[in-house]
């Protein structure tokens, strides 16, 4: 199991020679559980860093407390950015995906940030989308078959990227939704043993058609269900629409005047247990997901939060407020 984000918890001590232990200083302070005996302890590893986590989980939902489940994960993941330590191990892999991902099993997708989980500034803008569709169905006897994706149309600020020409930017997604696990299999020597269901995601590129990308879209799915190795076309840092989690981040970067045109995104199933067991008559369940977007333009003074923000939208599409109107 690979961690999807990275919180502190302590450091063990080591001679060089020997195993690291843990010592007092180099661990988390806490309270201790009989305050009788003494008031506090220290706790570190796994459990330290799970009391971080459900922390800011409950950070997130104090200060939006409408949001699912799977959009508070998914704000997590997204806050989160690699340590300069982290990042330059990364850039070493001079785009080799298979060393990066590998990387991404260690570190997660870095450090999370409760405050870049919440806020956009004029030139960050963070867009939420919260949905579901029904992967499957079922006629009659016959196999289950893929039923369902979903294309969004973003509120784009596609004037203002359009301006920035040639400059910089970057965009991140990130895709988080929950599995049922199947209770009557072990091990993982199939691939959708585990999995009621799987989603992926991909990005319009600005050449194509709405209908063009949704052919792309259709053509991933079947190629996503047959094995066949995903083809070139969309430059992401890590490509990891294959591992076998259900949250999903992943990063672009190119040109503003590209991004303008890059104004959708198709969320799509791919087989599980669901699909493959029909029998178990769970083929017609429907899949809640949160899909989050992020546009940067550092370093660039032209707004493109306020022209969304201010738009009429009927999208069913959350945009995060500005750090400049509080939180």
């Amino acid at each position: 199991m690979k961690p999807d984000v990275v919180f502190e918890g302590g450091n063990l001590a080591h001679d060089g020679a020997l195993p690291g232990e843990p010592i007092d200083d180099l661990q988390i302070l806490t309270t201790y559980f009989r305050p009788e005996l003494r008031h506090f302890t220290t706790l570190g590893d796994t459990s330290a860093a799970t009391a971080h986590a459900a922390r800011m989980a409950g950070q997130i939902l104090v200060a939006r407390p409408g949001l699912w489940p799977e959009t508070v994960r998914a704000l997590i993941v997204h806050s989160a950015e690699w340590t300069p330590q982290m990042r330059a191990r990364i850039d070493a892999c001079n785009g080799a995906k298979g060393q990066m991902q590998a990387l991404v099993r260690r570190y997660g997708y870095g450090v999370p940030d409760f405050g870049r989980a919440l806020l956009s500034t004029v030139n960050d803008l963070t867009l939420i989308v919260e949905d579901q569709l029904q992967p499957f169905q079922r006629e009659g006897s016959a196999a289950a078959k893929t039923r369902d994706m979903k294309l969004h149309r973003l509120p784009w600020p596609k004037e203002q990227l359009a301006a920035l020409g040639a400059a910089q930017v970057e965009l991140r997604a990130t895709l988080s939704y929950f599995i049922e696990p199947n209770p009557g299999e072990r091990g993982w020597t199939r691939r959708h043993r585990c999995a009621s269901h799987g989603l992926r995601f991909r990005v319009k590129s600005a050449t194509e058609t709405v209908d063009e990308f949704r052919a792309r879209i259709n053509q991933a799915a079947r190629d996503e269900e047959e094995g066949v190795p995903p083809g070139g076309g969309e430059d992401w840092l890590l490509g990891t629409f294959r591992d076998n989690g259900s949250v999903h981040s992943d990063f672009w970067s190119g040109s503003a005047a590209d991004l303008a045109e890059r104004d959708a995104i198709g969320v799509f199933p791919v087989g599980g247990w669901w699909k493959e067991k029909p029998y178990l008559e769970r083929f017609d369940g429907a899949a809640r997901y949160a899909l989050i977007v992020t546009i940067r333009a550092p370093g660039s003074n032209v707004d493109i939060f306020t022209p969304v923000c201010t738009e009429n939208l009927n999208t069913g599409v959350v945009v995060v407020k500005s750090a400049q109107d509080g939180a």
